[in-house]
Formats: C-alpha cells, sequence, structure tokens
C-alpha cells in the first residue's frame, strides 16, 4: 500500500511512499551479460547510470526455488547519505534478474516487512518452493540426530563460536539434549543440555505466556486497553496510546519503531519504571496495524503490564519476576530458568564470545547485556536446553503438561500465534511469535539475540516436534536459520540445502569482515581523534568520553567502552568506529560546528553529542 510502480523496458521501479527510496528490478538478458556482475552492472547502468557507490562485497548464494545462479552485492555509503544500496543478480529461465534495493535507512527498517515480500515473489518462469505440506514427519532416529549434530559442531568450529547447546524433541520424547564445545572461549569447561546461557528475546514469548496466563484466569482480556491495566503508560503520541490493546504491546504492529540506543547507552541508573517513562518520549512511525516494527520497549512495557495486573502491590520488576516464576516458569518445571543475572553467573552458564575486527575470536562486551535487566520482559531470561524443551513442549501439547494435566486453555495460549502483521510473503508475527509457512507447513518459532548470544526456538504443531539452539557468541547467529533448515531436511527428506547456505553464510561472514578491516585504520589516525573533546553529551544517551590509552583512542559510555578506529568514507569524511567485540560497527560522525559535535545515528534516528 502507498507504493508506486514504472515501468520502461526491461526496467521495473517500485518507490515507497517516502519519495527518493526504490526498489529495481532489471530482465538481463544472457546475450547481454556472462555473469552476475555484468548482469548488475547492465542494471545499474539502467537505473542510475550516475551510481558512484564502492562495491564493498559480492558473495555467491547458492540458488534455490528454481533459479540456477544467484550473487548478492553490498556497497559502501556515507553515514551522512544515510542510505542502504544492496544489489543481487538471479539466473533462470535463461534470463538475469537483477535487483537492485536503493533505500534510505529509516525506510529500510520500517518497511523491512514489504522488502521481504517483494524479495519472497521473485521466481523464475516455472520455478517453485519446495512444500512439505501433506508429509508425515520421519522419526528421528540415531543416524538423523547424529548428522544434526555434526552439522552444528562443524559450523560451531568453522566459525569460532566457543560453545554450542542443542535439543530436539518428538512426540513427547525428548530425543537430544546435548552440548557442544565449551562455555567459555580458550576454557576447558563443556556446556552441556544444563548450560545457561541468555535466551535474549526468546523471553518474550514467556512474557506472552504469562498473559496469556492471566487471560486464561479471567483477569486481563487480551482487548483491555493498556491505560486500564497500568494507567500511567504513554506513549509520545496521544492518538496511538488511547488505541493500544494489551495485545499490541508484543504484536509489533503499532508503528513504534527500535530506538535500542535509548537503553543500551543509558542504563546504569535505569528501573523498569523508567523504561516505562521512556515510552512517553517515542513516536510512531507508521500507522497502527501497517507495518512490521519490533520494539524492545513496546515488548518490555507487556511484561510490567502482566507484572501489575498480578501483583499489583508490587514495584515493576518485583511484580513481572513473580509473576513470571508463579505463573510460567514454576508450573512448567523451569527450574533453571531465572531473571537474576547473579544467580545465573553463578553456577553453570555459557560467557559471551564475539569477532574482533580481524575476524579472529574474542571475548564480547559482556556488559552490554546488563542494559536489557530494566527492560527484562523484552529479554533478559537466562535458561538452557532442557527447561526451553519444557516450554516447547507445552506450546506443542497446545497447553497441557506431561501427563496430561491442563496448565493453561488453548483459546488463551494459540491467540499468542494468530497473525498480527505480516513479516513477508510467508510469515506473519502474533504476540512474540512467528509462524512461518514457507515450507508449505506452520513452522512457529522466535530468535533471541543479545551480545555473544544467539539462540532459536523452533516447533512444529502439526507434527509434534521442536527444537531449541542456544549459542554463546555473536556468528552463532548464523547457525540458527540453518539448524532450521537442517531440522525440516531430516523430517521431510527435503533438498539438501542448509549445508550449502550454511558455507555461503560463513564464507560472507568472513569475507565482510575482511573488507570492512581494508577500511579502517587502527589504532585510530592521531590526525583526526587529536582534534576531539574530551567529552560530549546528549539529552538523551547520556554522557560519553572520549579516552586516550597509548596509541589507542578509546569511547567510554560509563556503563562500557570500546576502542574506536577511523574510517574514510566515499563521500570524503572520516568516521569514527567503535571496533569492541559485540559492539563492532557504531559509527560517530564527526561535526564541523563549533561547539564540537559526534553524531550517532539508528535507522530512524539521530542523536547530536556536544561537546560539554
Amino acid at each position: 500500500a502507498g507504493w508506486t510502480i514504472a515501468q520502461r523496458d526491461r526496467l521495473t521501479v517500485l518507490e515507497a511512499p517516502e519519495p527518493g527510496s526504490r526498489i529495481a528490478l532489471v530482465d538481463v538478458p544472457e546475450a547481454a551479460a556472462k555473469d552476475a556482475d555484468a548482469a548488475v552492472a547492465a542494471a545499474w547502468a539502467q537505473y542510475k547510470p550516475d551510481m558512484r557507490w564502492p562495491q564493498l562485497q559480492a558473495v555467491d548464494v547458492p540458488p534455490k526455488d528454481g533459479w540456477s545462479r544467484a550473487r548478492q552485492f553490498v556497497y559502501q555509503t556515507s553515514p551522512s547519505e544515510h542510505r542502504a544500496v544492496i544489489a543481487g543478480a538471479l539466473f533462470g529461465g535463461g534470463s538475469w534478474t537483477a535487483l537492485l534495493i536503493d533505500l534510505d535507512e529509516s525506510v529500510a527498517e520500517k518497511r523491512g516487512s514489504q522488502l521481504a515480500l517483494v524479495i519472497g515473489q521473485l521466481m523464475p518462469k516455472g520455478g517453485e518452493r519446495e512444500s512439505f505440506a501433506g508429509k508425515p514427519a520421519a522419526k528421528l532416529g540415531a543416524s538423523e540426530l547424529a548428522a544434526l549434530t555434526k552439522f552444528v559442531d562443524d559450523a560451531r568450529v568453522a566459525l569460532g563460536v566457543p560453545g554450542v547447546s542443542i535439543g530436539v524433541i518428538q512426540d513427547g520424547k525428548v530425543v537430544l539434549a546435548t552440548g557442544l564445545g565449551t562455555r567459555e572461549l580458550g576454557g576447558k569447561a563443556p556446556v552441556d543440555a544444563d548450560t545457561l546461557y541468555m535466551i535474549a528475546s526468546n523471553t518474550k514469548a514467556m512474557t506472552t505466556l504469562m498473559l496469556a496466563k492471566l487471560v486464561d484466569q479471567g483477569k486481563l482480556a487480551w482487548d483491555t486497553p493498556v491505560t486500564q491495566a497500568l494507567p500511567q503508560f504513554r506513549l509520545g503520541d496521544d492518538a496511538t496510546t488511547r488505541q493500544v490493546q494489551v495485545k499490541h504491546l508484543i504484536c509489533a504492529c503499532t508503528g513504534m519503531p527500535r530506538q535500542d540506543l535509548e537503553w543500551l547507552l543509558e542504563y546504569q541508573a535505569a528501573t523498569p519504571e523508567s523504561a516505562l517513562a521512556q515510552l512517553g518520549t517515542m513516536q510512531p512511525t507508521s500507522k497502527f496495524g501497517e507495518l512490521f516494527q519490533y520494539s524492545n520497549s513496546m515488548a518490555g512495557a507487556g511484561g510490567f503490564v502482566g507484572g501489575h495486573v498480578a501483583f499489583p502491590k508490587l514495584r515493576l520488576g518485583d511484580a513481572y519476576d513473580r509473576a513470571m516464576q508463579t505463573l510460567v516458569f514454576d508450573p512448567l518445571g523451569m527450574t533453571a530458568t531465572t531473571l537474576d543475572f547473579a544467580r545465573a553467573l553463578r553456577g553453570n552458564h555459557a560467557g559471551a564470545a564475539g569477532t574482533d575486527v580481524d575476524g579472529k575470536p574474542a571475548a564480547a562486551t559482556f556488559a552490554v547485556n546488563r542494559a536489557v535487566i530494566p527492560l527484562r520482559p523484552a529479554g533478559g531470561a537466562w535458561s538452557n536446553v532442557r527447561d526451553v524443551l519444557r516450554y516447547v513442549q507445552m506450546e506443542l501439547a497446545e497447553g497441557a503438561l506431561p501427563g496430561g494435566k491442563r496448565y493453561i486453555g488453548a483459546p488463551a495460549l494459540l491467540a499468542r500465534r494468530a497473525p498480527q502483521v505480516a513479516v513477508g510473503k510467508d510469515a506473519t508475527y502474533g504476540m512474540g511469535l512467528v509462524v512461518d509457512t514457507a515450507s508449505g507447513i506452520p513452522v512457529v518459532h522466535h530468535g533471541g539475540d543479545l551480545i555473544g548470544y544467539h539462540s532459536d526456538m523452533i516447533w512444529l504443531p502439526a507434527h509434534g516436534v521442536g527444537a531449541v539452539i542456544l549459542t554463546n557468541a555473536d556468528a552463532g547467529v548464523l547457525i540458527r536459520g540453518p539448524f532450521r533448515r537442517k531440522l525440516l531436511e531430516l523430517l521431510f527428506a527435503g533438498k539438501s540445502e542448509a549445508d550449502a547456505g550454511l558455507a555461503a553464510s560463513i564464507k560472507a561472514y568472513f569475507e565482510g569482515i575482511a573488507a570492512g578491516r581494508k577500511l579502517l585504520t587502527v589504532p585510530a589516525d592521531p590526525a583526526v581523534v587529536g582534534k576531539l573533546a574530551a567529552r560530549y553529551h546528549n539529552d538523551k544517551l547520556g554522557d560519553l568520553a572520549i579516552v586516550h590509552r597509548g596509541a589507542a583512542t578509546l569511547v567510554d559510555v560509563g556503563e562500557w567502552q570500546s576502542e574506536l578506529a577511523t574510517r574514510a568514507d566515499p563521500d570524503g569524511t572520516r568516521s569514527l568506529v567503535t571496533i569492541a567485540p559485540g559492539v563492532a560497527g557504531i559509527d560517530l560522525s564527526i561535526g564541523t560546528a563549533t561547539p564540537r559535535t559526534l553524531v550517532l545515528r539508528d535507522a530512524q534516528h539521530e542523536y547530536v553529542f556536544t561537546e560539554r
């Protein structure tokens, strides 16, 4: 809705409602382009002959859905352009289809689900997607489970991930629960099915389960106005505030954008109350129910609403913690799962790892993860494979516990899977859960991402199968999707795509790091950092200091710090870039005004730090 389409010869241009952001599709005959590089060059010549962005990376992508060849291209833009520029070339039916993505970053984030819809529609003539619809799931025996385990372990080793724990449940029985590798980078203690990891946004589904219990008990309804349940709830837009019902807090459908920098950079004195109050400063950037926009702050509010309804005399954080313990963790037998960092860190837990500026495994900046504590309904839980499988089994049993005892009524439970907003062609977001039907069957899942921790939980409602994967390194994010695909291949004798897809992702990951590294000067250029002020301030993000330590220059935000590199940008400017594992890649643009300034941007917001 709102996009326009224009066609000229072999060029089709889709323009977003925001002028100047476009997706171009160009048909390039094989006779005019011997390979993907030539096809994309020909496409740019038709769409934007004066294109001058330097190519940062090009990587072959395993073709599928009837395409026989595929390649992706990434371009370097300058921070001041605020531009996302990517291209792809697909070959099928004797012709190339070139896809050029030329979007303002705010549009790319806000309309990511629409971009996914466009890409999801691209098929060659006569091509079709593989479907498992109507097929029974095979029993996962020793050989299949060994193949799945080896697949994950090979990926773990190739990516330098210290530890991965995985589990699978089928027909009510845990058929796999194991750990691969070690708890710490360079350590010897092994991970296992009892090792705790931060499960990050997987917490959201458990938070919505707590809300569902309250609905099941008649203490709340999904359509209860939030201001009725929690009178102090406010958004920066009064009209949106009045529309928000309980289900909307965790549907990613209210138009509230991601504003993670506002809780990641200034959290030392933050509380659940201050996190809730911060929502009152945030404005929606799309219409209510129009687009998928992921908001951790809104999900946090959802948990605090439930906690307040359950325990109205307690402070918001205490009420949420008790509600989760008494309504979710205890009834499901999730005895190891906790929202208490101190408890988790005392026991069998996995330490956070990342990748350094040269592509080598390194300890991650764990301190940043404490930022989620004031916003913990969105991602603050620690859990292990055994406990998450208990949760997944309850989902598969539609609210029944092992032995048949009813934990929750199916209507309240299953309402969380009902589509609230489209994520792309074949996926919808419900309440803290994604339902994906790309393979012809519903696959319910949700991922979790924090510094050094990346995970996924998956279940196939129609086939009695569920799985969980927990990793303790940022590179572990690359294993999640292929793990899900490999599981489907083993269950339904699917085409062998997981191995090639994972190999291509690993190759692109390390090549991308190497390409980015060539642009950086480490330690930072003294001529650049020597002109910086010692301290800067932004009213929303707080203070940051520039610290010189020997040849290195660091940015210190108080809660955490990172060494800085300098980078030459295509427009001739110089940027400062964080390089600490886990928080690498944050750009600080150097202002030219007096007093001196540094500019930090996310996709939809700009924060100016002024010398103080």
